[in-house]
């Protein structure tokens, strides 16, 4: 991602966040001299005090990026929208953008056993049940024979670079109007986005506060 002191975050906290509420991930390798991407559900490990990501892929997708060998960058994507220079306060900027967050996590992935891998996908099945009527739990007896076409990863995240673009160069009230504009129904309607801009600009005002 292009670097703009700005929008960049180098709070742990903000990563974890943002990857607690967005799981859904891209895991990139370049393997034989080719790129390789493939989009999983991602989770913390949250049995160990380092940032660290658990996973699993379908075979053969281990071997389509080399897992094990080489350092993966894994990218986290947060809600986002398009941003209209109309919504600014007359004579600001005239340049469209977009407010988004995103993360980039780089390391080296650890295979894990068979009876960790299990421990991961019953985690995962349970993390995304947890809010279904009528949960379906994973059974360990039922999924070790699927679990055997999967391979679990536990990848300890080397280094981040953390990204959340909320209109922070523009004056409040810009700010506000672009925060009414993305919770107005219509093409551009996005209350995530505007929700992750009030959250943004409570933790500026908490920081320019402490200092």
């Amino acid at each position: 991602m292009r670097h703009n002191p700005r929008h960049a975050s180098t709070d742990e906290q903000v990563v974890r966040e943002l990857i607690a509420a967005n799981p859904w991930a891209t895991l990139i390798s370049q393997n034989a001299g080719e790129l390789v991407a493939s989009h999983y559900p991602v989770l913390l490990d949250e049995s160990s005090d380092e940032l660290a990501l658990v996973t699993h892929v379908g075979k053969p997708d281990d071997r389509l990026h080399g897992l094990g060998t080489a350092e993966v960058l894994v990218v986290f994507q947060g809600p986002h929208g398009y941003v209209s220079p109309s919504w600014y306060v007359p004579g600001s900027s005239r340049a469209p953008t977009w407010n988004f967050s995103a993360v980039h996590c780089w390391g080296t992935p650890q295979i894990l056993d068979v009876e960790d891998n299990l421990d991961v996908l019953v985690r995962l099945t349970a993390h995304f049940e947890q809010h279904v009527d009528d949960p379906m739990w994973l059974d360990r007896e039922w999924a070790a024979p699927v679990a055997r076409g999967t391979v679990g990863l536990r990848i300890p995240v080397d280094r981040f670079t953390c990204k959340v673009k909320m209109s922070q160069d523009k004056d409040p009230v810009s700010v506000q109007n672009v925060i009414d504009h993305l919770r107005a129904p219509g093409p551009y309607q996005q209350t995530q986005v505007a929700d992750d801009m009030e959250i943004a600009r409570d933790r500026r005002s908490k920081d320019a506060s402490a200092e």
